[in-house]
């Protein structure tokens, strides 16, 4: 008898991955669907690639793998986005843990980094404003050559879940709790320094601000799924001004901290990307203003450089 067989057998009850699969697809709303998820919930729970139950229908599974898969089906039925209710989302080559303090990591974040590296490679910091579950800043530090990397938040519940996933992952970054770039000042040397933070390392130049800003207007609430409107925290999805007011503050906050050829790179609203460009060419301490585009032709992504001043 194999070693699985043994276990099912001694437990008196079939825990194998098929029978999960088909316990969590009971407890969800029945549509096309319904099966499908329940196979990505199960990967989820377990950390594997979504194919794996199928794969592996006969793997045991023991009491614990169990018990989360039913909490996060029923808390999925309830109406939780599929990241909450597993309370793990994907962002690039990471794993990480997601509730509803913080923002669910979207795919076309991911390319939002790529232009960011793709545009640093001169060392210094980077500024993550917003970090909510960590993604950007930790995909910075474990990819980028940078000398620090910085992750900011007004909310605090958000830092401890960007924390714990920085610590789970062994990247180096600091926090600093508080709006967009406060903590922030430059010094004499052109260097620098939030003094939220503990300095345990030497202040360096801002070469890059990165940042996903909430930039919904509030009376555009009642057009989002409801699983984005009645589970994700609202501080990271609304601002004020039209969607606009939470940007337009970081991109002035920014022009006075960046280093000259610093990079400022910000996701945007598909339907503001010019006005959010706009914005930042009308400030003369910006140049090289540019629109990228996502993966499906949006626009989606804003980026500028601050100009160097000495240089006209």
């Amino acid at each position: 008898m194999v070693p699985d067989a043994r276990r099912r057998a001694l437990a008196g009850v079939d825990q194998t991955v098929a029978s999960l699969v088909h316990d969590v697809a009971r407890r969800l709303p029945a549509s096309s669907e319904t099966l499908r998820e329940a196979r990505e919930m199960v990967a989820a729970v377990l950390d594997v690639p979504r194919h794996w139950p199928i794969l592996h229908e006969n793997r045991w599974l023991d009491a614990t793998v169990w018990r989360h898969a039913r909490a996060a089906a029923a808390k999925r039925a309830a109406g939780a986005p599929l990241a909450y209710a597993v309370g793990k989302a994907n962002f690039r080559s990471l794993t990480l843990d997601v509730d509803e303090r913080v923002l669910i990591p979207r795919p076309e974040t991911e390319l939002l980094v790529d232009l960011v590296l793709e545009r640093s490679t001169s060392g210094g910091a980077a500024v993550d404003v917003g970090t909510g579950s960590g993604a950007i800043a930790i995909a910075l530090a474990t990819e980028g050559q940078f000398d620090r990397v910085i992750a900011t938040d007004v909310s605090r519940d958000a830092l401890d879940v960007a924390r714990r996933n920085a610590q789970r992952v062994g990247a180096n970054i600091e926090f600093a709790c508080g709006d967009l770039l406060a903590g922030c000042e430059v010094m004499d040397d052109g260097c620098s320094v939030f003094h939220q933070t503990p300095n345990t390392q030497r202040p360096s130049p801002i070469t890059a601000v990165v940042s996903n800003p909430p930039y919904i207007a509030f009376d555009e609430a009642e057009q989002l799924p409801l699983s984005v409107r009645d589970w994700e925290p609202a501080t990271a999805l609304f601002s004020a001004r039209g969607g606009l007011g939470v940007t337009a503050r970081l991109v002035r906050q920014a022009a006075s901290r960046l280093a000259p050829r610093g990079l400022l790179a910000m996701e945007v609203d598909v339907r503001r990307a010019s006005l959010v460009a706009e914005l930042v060419s009308r400030d003369q301490r910006y140049e090289q203003v540019e629109v990228q585009l996502d993966l499906a032709g949006r626009e989606r992504f804003v980026l500028a450089t601050r100009r160097n001043e000495e240089q006209g």
